[in-house]
């Protein structure tokens, strides 16, 4: 399941971004325990990208407020994404945390790939904000059960943080420790020279987006513009109109495709011709933005 959802989701980012750029291309067939930190600039869509990239399955640390509906949880679960609770969420939810990090140094045990936003906060700029602790505790505890799982620093940079059409730059370099993370002084250095690493790692895009307006501009502008309003509704003042934008896009654009072939359809257009046609249609839409 897991596996086709990746493949899908794939596809919809090769539409809704025009370009991703990955530096250090090897690095995403690391094997083994691996723990990727990275800056939080967009949302969800920041760990749907970068998790995409990689050729094995990861899992994300995501803010729990967004699991308090049951479709959310079992969508975000899908996608491998564990919460992690924040003071702002309530008091009462904090004790939560203790399984999201036992969860997280369970996952490393196996083999698997962990993805924390070692920020613990999102802002739709490429500044680093102060590092949170999650990012050390995780490793404490992993290194004191003598875990030691490989450390990929990823900064992930955008041209623009609303609408489709964005170009992405993800940087991935190792970070390798010198010693364990085992007392509040190790924390401190860890985190300080993380801080160093990630911050000469976010590049982003200086080429605007060219939005092209071809035939195929027109024919989605319809459909994209009552999906952008909705995302706008739904995130004003916000940091998610772009992880929303995405997600309903993702879900409501197979319709949308269905609903042109259920025209052509009834105006007689041969079946070969519109399986053909829907398939160009959203292949040449890609190219709608450069």
């Amino acid at each position: 399941m897991i596996f086709i959802l990746k493949i899908f989701i794939r596809a919809a980012l090769w539409l809704f971004c025009s370009d991703i750029n990955v530096n250090n291309k090897h690095l995403l067939n690391t094997k083994g325990s691996l723990l990727i930190i990275a800056n939080h600039p967009n949302s969800f869509l920041d760990a749907i990208i970068i998790g995409t990239q990689y050729n094995r399955p990861v899992y994300f640390l995501a803010r729990g407020d967004a699991f308090t509906k049951k479709h959310h949880r079992f969508f975000l679960r899908l996608l491998n994404m564990i919460p992690v609770y924040r003071l702002r969420e309530g008091k009462q939810y904090l004790h939560l945390n203790e399984f999201t990090f036992q969860e997280s140094v369970r996952l490393l045990n196996k083999g698997e790939a962990v993805l924390i936003f070692i920020e613990g906060v999102c802002v739709n700029k490429h500044e680093l904000q102060p590092f949170k602790k999650g990012t050390t505790r995780i490793l404490e505890a992993a290194h004191k059960k003598g875990i030691n799982p490989i450390i990929h620093i990823a900064g992930i940079a955008y041209n623009q943080f609303r609408g489709i059409g964005k170009k992405v730059n993800i940087s991935i370099v190792d970070l390798i420790l010198t010693r364990p993370i085992l007392t509040p002084k190790d924390r401190v250095e860890f985190n300080k020279n993380a801080f160093s690493i990630l911050e000469n790692n976010i590049f982003p895009p200086t080429q605007p987006t060219y939005i092209k307006k071809s035939p195929f501009y027109y024919l989605h502008l319809p459909f994209y513009r009552l999906i952008e309003y909705i995302a706008h509704k739904k995130t004003n003042q916000t940091v998610f109109f772009d992880s929303v934008l995405f997600s309903l896009l993702l879900f409501t654009y197979p319709l949308y495709i269905l609903f042109i072939y259920f025209i052509l359809l009834l105006i007689g257009i041969p079946q070969s011709i519109i399986f053909g046609t829907l398939l160009c249609i959203p292949i040449l839409s890609k190219y709608t933005t450069i």
